[in-house]
């Protein structure tokens, strides 16, 4: 009886052991995959709720802060653990943002005075944002 009991006692052990080197070689890899998709211009969900699009993020050195820009123009600084996980784009989201996009160069194509104008007010890239966030220091 007691050698059953035994018995028993190495299956779970056994069991809990190969689960366990499961579950952690598949939580790396979902880290791994997080971290290969966290680029500059990608939408994210941050621990906290708020959703914002990364303006600049540094893999290699994850205490270095993560700038996200949560509205047009207001840049807030987090901790790369922070964030929660990758906004997937839905297939509305792609439709809203190509009619967004045609309805911009549609009004660039026909503003007159805009074209050929190098004082018309034009958006920030991503790359720009960082720079000038860099440049001016702590915000």
């Amino acid at each position: 009886m007691e050698l059953i009991l035994f018995g028993l006692l190495a299956m779970m052990l056994v069991f809990m052991f190969v689960n366990t080197r499961k579950r952690q070689k598949q939580m790396k890899a979902e880290q791994e995959e997080k971290a290969a998709k966290t680029v500059p211009g990608v939408k994210v969900l941050l621990q906290g709720g708020l959703y914002g699009t990364i303006v600049a993020y540094d893999g290699e050195d994850l205490d270095k802060p993560t700038l996200v820009e949560i509205a047009p123009g207001v840049v807030i600084e987090v901790h790369s653990q922070a964030i929660l996980r990758i906004v997937e784009p839905t297939v509305d989201d792609l439709d809203a943002t190509a009619a967004d996009t045609e309805a911009v160069d549609a009004d660039r194509a026909f503003d007159a005075d805009a074209v050929g104008d190098p004082e018309a007010p034009r958006l920030e890239t991503p790359d720009e944002t960082r720079t000038r966030l860099e440049r001016d220091g702590d915000n």
